[in-house]
């Protein structure tokens, strides 16, 4: 089984070794899994289907996920339904083809690694309430992390490709799942896709 999944940049690259080790834990055999980043988007329209299209014929990909993020920066998507509806639209009806969401973005996961993140920040600022992937009012996941990171003793910026690394390295990713509905469904695709049993 080879699956192609389409990300945003390199920090949900970072996410590729822990899903792995989740993954082979839950799977008689592992999928090839290959993450190709988008430059900071996952394109749009046409453009989408263009690429979906050649992974899954000229390059043999079994499956083709392309994971975005809700907030983007612009007003693309009012909501996760709404993003992987637009996807699917642009896609066209291609059975292959499975969009997913982070919402509001990929640091919503790393959220429930709390402690994890005060260590690096070397700050005590106390985590948002809430589920993780309900957190944004205007200020998303990634700013959270950021601000903790230039307010901590740290002295230094948040940085998605080194401190997602460090934030996921040897933890269980089935904290994140069990309080993040979208990661959780994410993963689910990919264990059907294997023949895996589902996470309920």
């Amino acid at each position: 089984m080879k699956i192609a999944i389409l990300v945003e940049g390199e920090t949900e690259k970072a996410f590729k070794q822990i899903l792995s080790d989740f993954l082979k834990l839950r799977l008689p055999q592992m999928p090839k899994l290959k993450f190709i980043p988008q430059k900071g988007r996952i394109p749009k329209g046409e453009k989408l289907k263009r690429v979906v299209e050649n992974l899954l014929n000229q390059d043999d990909y079994d499956a083709v996920i392309a994971l975005t993020d809700v907030y983007t920066g612009t007003n693309d998507f009012q909501d996760g339904a709404d993003a992987k509806a637009k996807m699917k639209n642009w896609v066209g009806n291609n059975p292959n083809f499975y969009p997913h969401v982070a919402q509001h973005d990929f640091e919503a996961w790393l959220l429930p690694y709390w402690s994890t993140i005060q260590k690096l920040a070397k700050s005590n600022k106390s985590a948002p309430g809430g589920l993780p992937e309900k957190v944004n009012h205007g200020n998303p996941p990634s700013y959270r992390i950021k601000e903790v990171f230039e307010t901590g003793k740290c002295q230094r910026s948040y940085s998605k490709i080194r401190d997602g690394a460090r934030i996921l390295k040897d933890q269980d990713l089935i904290v994140s799942v069990n309080q993040c509905s979208e990661l959780k469904a994410f993963i689910n695709t990919i264990l059907e896709l294997c023949k895996g049993d589902l996470i309920p």
